[in-house]
């Protein structure tokens, strides 16, 4: 077992096929600790953007699909608190019910199909994607155009 850094936001991931299954959509991980076969935990370095998905059944079916798109904190800087991850983090993104999780994860694969890794997409895109599902409308598309203009504000701020 390693030993994950303390100033690291850590995530609980839990995966009993068809019960409970908790797991990352995207991410960079800085490590990675596993406690038994149904349970690990990942690690990742604060300003770091995830994706974690959550999804739970009883006998009579689906009782929870949540994914909440989250920023990784720096020590003493504010968090919300969110279920598995600890501390918490800077939520971008959250959505319960499997069709708007389907939608996100939809967006997602989107931005992956133009070959930009969703973890580099700033945090203003997640949020305006969850404030645009909130008011029930479609959100605009994440494109190169838009990325490369992120890029280099993003130089400019340095």
């Amino acid at each position: 077992m390693t030993a994950l850094p303390a100033n690291h936001s850590q995530v609980e991931l839990v995966w009993i096929e068809k019960q409970i299954e908790h797991w990352l959509r995207f991410g960079r991980q800085a490590g990675e600790r596993i406690i038994d076969r149904h349970r690990r935990i990942v690690s990742f370095a604060p300003g770091c953007v995830f994706a974690f998905v959550r999804w739970q059944s009883n006998d009579y079916g689906t009782i929870l699909s949540r994914i909440d798109i989250v920023r990784a904190v720096e020590p003493r800087e504010a968090y919300q608190t969110l279920p598995f991850v600890r501390p918490g983090g800077d939520i971008l993104l959250h959505v319960e019910g499997w069709p708007k999780v389907e939608r996100v994860l939809q967006a997602i694969d989107a931005i992956d199909a133009i070959d930009i890794d969703p973890a580099d997409v700033p945090p203003d895109y997640w949020r305006h994607v969850h404030n645009r599902m909130a008011a029930r409308l479609e959100s605009r598309p994440y494109t190169p155009a838009r990325h490369t203009a992120f890029l280099k504000r993003r130089r400019v701020g340095r």
